[in-house]
């Protein structure tokens, strides 16, 4: 148990929960931002979690809806002496993000980007990601400069506040260096826009005490000739320890001069509720090499020809990094059979923005490469499959350790920056202290050009006498960077793990600048105290988090964060990463005794974690240790079946035809009759039998489907398996009778394409409304109806089976895994097979699209963007997307969790007048339906009108 646990262990034994809300500092928050605050234990301990290894619970939760409210926040800190940590993505690693004060959430109603000239310049808010903004701006050709590895679920608001770069932007285009301007909220509630003209004045009138304070300290670091030359050292490599002092050098207006200092502040002073970057150019063409060493001295003494040959990227992986990397299913040919003694690599590319240009570059470095060490030739590829493989590597590293770690550890990241010329001796020397201080197995891998390396350890903090080897470890590594010119933090910034370093790095002036802009702009200390600053020689390893053993299924989750962002229920009530973490924490309830709050966390995860959850597996597309939290809900909403209730939908399987006829009337019927009669008895079945178990009426549902029916082949291309959602849901209303049935069958018929659909179809199913509510017995009657069926019809496996519902043709995969007969999408089957044979189309001037979690998990969208390019001349793919939550009847059981994970999409929609909408799957055809008010029909559908003779 960690010092931590120990701790709200011996505090819950006592009367009076120490997790119990603080009625007086609800009110008070309410009273700035109302509507927005929770002091739920299950809210608390959620955000108390963030992909570092510190654990501080929040007394409360605040979701500020826009800048005022959290000026009003600020204000009210000031006043009732709060301590407030502002959270955005949570993918800090150093603790900067978690704290035991009032946590405010500054992602969810913080998302708002906008494109400015054609792209030179973005104005973004905190709570997008570095993915978000880089996809808008895709179309301009241009992109951030700051490109972090987190890119996926970093957000603008911790690029700021970390001074965030990554594998290519170096220190010339990181967010220092692009970031043209900020509305900065102070801790004194005083708005700061620096872009306006009147900026510079403005701060003068109004924190005329800050103004004065940043020129008498800008003068002081100027006048110090060995501040000065401090600062020229550390900041001519990476470096995110303490305050960007860096700004009194190279600013002189205070207003500037404040912007500067807030970028790497790390939220101790000021929130920053809008940034605008300058952009960078994105080149479409790029070329990528692996380049195998004897041995780390040989890859460093490389690195300057290669930097001068123009490589964007040279990364780093040492041999251990590199015997991980053969773990890897998925390692490249060359590297599964190295035979990895004292080897290094270094993994390089060429970014253009023209290919004639790359040509050049790549016929330079391939006479470069000619004359270096290498134990094995190797060339530049631009096939980005090969590409794609070879920064799979650098990229799974993390993956490859952290999912292999034992049980109960925490995968620690770090990460430090020398001198280049000091990389060697550095690397060579963490090496030894991995050995010395029992470390074995950890791997240094990073930025080579940059002087900058990753390390990665596993430790486990319950066991005695860890916590003090990883302070020994910690304090030898300080001495080996800092007495090698460097800086203990690159990149992942100071945050809690290396407070305590600050004034060692910097020295006693430097420091003392620090905490004086500390004192001028938070001279209460209430912005995120205990971090950047830390007196505590040990506050580093204090509040350290220990991760319990809980379930297979997600014991290998690092906390990391990557999953929210792809998360439909994110907004509306929890995320994968807080389902995760919930379960930690009954665990150690559990462990403690502590009977309440078990009780109460399970209360309330019933609706946040089980019912909202869509199990649509997007989470396991982002996740690093490749965890599907749909899993997890699966096996829990199992548990929760009773027997009754499992041979109910046994027998439903075994009477399949029946129950989706009766489906199918029971739409018509209700479509029929006044829309208030079938409102008000489904609103009193959902009253008495519960809302996950009674579907909700909404107007704009479809009629009933109709049955499906065999069709003969004498010789068939495929077997086609018709999804029964078409028995139970009629085509969209658009002029035309034809759905996916009757435009699958047509689209074949027109390209001369024979296809079989089984005597049995009527009965069968891909298995998925068993799967996604955890009833076993009836998928595993389900499956035993389905295999001999397709068995036979597939002639033992010979014919593919094609499936016409996204969802469906991943479903029935799953079913038949292992059985020898390939299951594939219509859209692919068509894209592949149909396409070619059919007559030129009368193309639509444009289609919106929304792919699904489905079709994303089953590499489906390229086809899918291939056959809509066929269907209309303009093909959009809003940026928003997202899957829509409607997941089988999910939609039509708890319909907020659509409203709230279609929102942002229907927004994006509504920007793109169109003649037609599409998507791959009936269910998210409704849904989008109903988030838009636009008829999406089946692409094949659309694909049929537009080559109909």
């Amino acid at each position: 148990m960690s010092r931590t646990d120990r701790a709200r262990a011996t505090q819950a034994a006592h009367p009076g929960h120490p997790l119990a809300a603080d009625a007086g500092l609800l009110t008070r928050l309410e009273s700035a931002a109302p509507g927005a605050v929770t002091g739920r234990a299950t809210d608390r301990l959620a955000f108390a979690h963030d992909a570092s290894h510190y654990l501080l619970v929040p007394q409360a939760v605040v979701t500020p809806r826009d800048a005022a409210q959290v000026a009003a926040l600020l204000r009210a800190a000031a006043a009732h002496d709060l301590a407030l940590t502002f959270r955005s993505g949570g993918t800090s690693l150093s603790g900067q993000a978690t704290n035991d004060g009032v946590l405010v959430d500054t992602r969810r109603n913080f998302r708002g980007i906008e494109v400015l000239d054609d792209g030179a310049r973005v104005r973004v808010q905190p709570g997008a990601t570095v993915r978000a903004v880089n996809a808008r701006l895709a179309r301009h050709g241009r992109k951030l400069g700051p490109d972090p590895a987190s890119e996926s679920a970093c957000t603008i608001g911790g690029v700021v506040a970390n001074n965030s770069s990554g594998m290519a932007c170096g220190t010339e285009a990181n967010t220092y260096r692009t970031l043209e301007s900020a509305v900065l909220v102070l801790p004194s509630g005083t708005v700061i826009d620096t872009a306006a003209p009147d900026a510079e004045d403005r701060l003068h009138a109004l924190e005329p005490t800050l103004h004065a304070g940043l020129v008498r300290l800008r003068d002081r670091v100027r006048s110090d000739p060995a501040s000065v030359r401090t600062i020229e050292k550390l900041y001519s490599i990476k470096n995110t320890m303490g305050l960007g002092v860096n700004s009194f050098v190279d600013h002189t207006r205070p207003v500037d001069i404040l912007l500067h200092l807030v970028i790497g502040s790390e939220g101790t002073l000021a929130f920053v509720a809008e940034a605008t970057f300058r952009t960078v150019p994105a080149h479409p063409h790029a070329a990528t090499a692996l380049l195998f060493f004897p041995d780390l001295a040989a890859a460093t003494r490389a690195l300057p020809a290669l930097v001068d040959t123009g490589f964007a990227t040279v990364e780093l992986l040492d041999a251990t990094s590199l015997r991980v990397a053969q773990r890897d299913p998925r390692a490249i040919t060359a590297l599964r059979t190295l035979k990895v003694h004292h080897h290094a690599a270094l993994l390089v590319e060429h970014q253009s923005p023209t290919s004639e240009e790359l040509a050049d570059r790549i016929d330079t470095s391939s006479r470069l490469f000619a004359g270096l060490p290498l134990t094995s030739p190797t060339e530049l590829s631009t096939d980005a499959a090969d590409r794609a493989a070879l920064w799979h590597l650098r990229k799974g590293l993390y993956a490859t350790v952290a999912g292999a770690r034992p049980s109960g550890t925490t995968a620690l990241l770090e990460d430090i920056a020398v001198p280049v010329e000091a990389l060697l001796p550095t690397c060579s020397g963490l090496t030894r202290l991995f050995d010395a201080h029992g470390y074995g197995g950890s791997v240094v891998f990073g930025h080579a050009k940059d002087g900058n390396v990753h390390f990665l350890l596993n430790e486990d903090f319950d066991t005695p006498g860890n916590i003090d080897r990883y302070l020994r470890f910690t304090d030898d590594m300080a001495d080996l960077v800092l007495g090698a010119g460097g800086t203990l933090k690159a990149e992942h910034g100071t945050g809690r793990i290396m407070a305590p370093y600050v004034r060692r790095q910097y020295g006693d002036e430097l420091y003392e600048v620090m905490r004086e802009v500390k004192r001028l702009l938070d001279p209460h200390g209430l912005l995120n105290p205990g971090v950047l600053f830390d007196e505590d020689p040990a506050g580093h390893i204090s509040h350290l988090k220990s991760t319990p053993t809980v379930e297979t299924e997600v014991d290998r989750c690092v906390e990391c964060g990557y999953c929210e962002p792809v998360c439909p229920s994110q907004d509306l009530t929890t995320s994968p990463r807080r389902r995760i973490v919930l379960r930690r924490e009954m665990a150690r309830a559990k462990g403690a005794g502590d009977a309440g709050l078990l009780a109460e966390l399970e209360r309330d995860y019933q609706y946040d974690g089980l019912d909202t959850c869509a199990v649509d597996g997007m989470c396991a597309t982002a996740c690093p240790v490749g965890i599907d939290t749909g899993d997890l809900t699966r096996r829990l909403r199992a548990e929760q079946r009773g027997r009754t209730e499992q041979r109910a939908w046994a027998h439903a399987a075994r009477h399949w035809d029946g129950i989706t006829r009766a489906a199918g009337a029971a739409l018509t019927t209700a479509r029929a009759v006044p829309d208030a009669l079938p409102t008000a008895v489904t609103s009193v079945g959902r009253a008495l039998l519960g809302a996950d178990t009674v579907p909700a009426w909404s107007a704009d549902l479809p009629r009933g489907g109709s049955r499906r029916r065999p069709v003969r082949a004498g010789s068939p291309r495929a077997v086609y398996f018709p999804a029964c959602l078409s028995t139970m849901f009629a085509p969209a209303d658009s002029g035309t009778e034809t759905g996916i049935r009757d435009a699958f069958l047509s689209l074949c018929r027109r390209a001369g394409v024979e296809v079989r659909v089984p005597e049995e179809i009527a009965s069968l199913c891909c298995g998925t409304p068993w799967n996604s509510k955890g009833l076993t017995d009836g998928h595993t009657a389900m499956r035993d109806r389905v295999l001999p069926v397709l068995r036979e019809a597939t002639d033992g496996g010979a014919l593919p089976a094609v499936v016409d519902a996204a969802s469906c043709t991943e479903g029935l995969a799953r079913m038949l895994a292992g059985e020898g007969i390939r299951v594939v999408d219509a859209v692919e089957f068509v894209d592949t097979n149909v396409l070619p044979a059919l007559p030129t189309a009368r193309r639509l001037p444009s289609v919106v699209v929304h792919p699904t979690c489905s079709s994303t998990q089953l590499g489906l969208n390229p086809a899918l963007l291939r056959v809509a390019a066929v269907v209309a001349e303009e093909v959009v793919q809003p940026e928003d997307w997202s899957c829509c939550a409607f997941a089988g009847d999910r939609g039509l059981l708890h319909p907020k969790l659509t409203a709230s994970a279609t929102a942002a999409e229907a927004r994006a929609v509504r920007r793109h007048p169109a003649a037609a909408h599409a998507s791959v799957n009936r269910t998210c055809e409704l849904g989008m339906t109903r988030a838009t008010g636009h008829p999406y029909r089946h692409l094949l559908e659309l694909l049929d009108d537009v080559t109909r003779p």
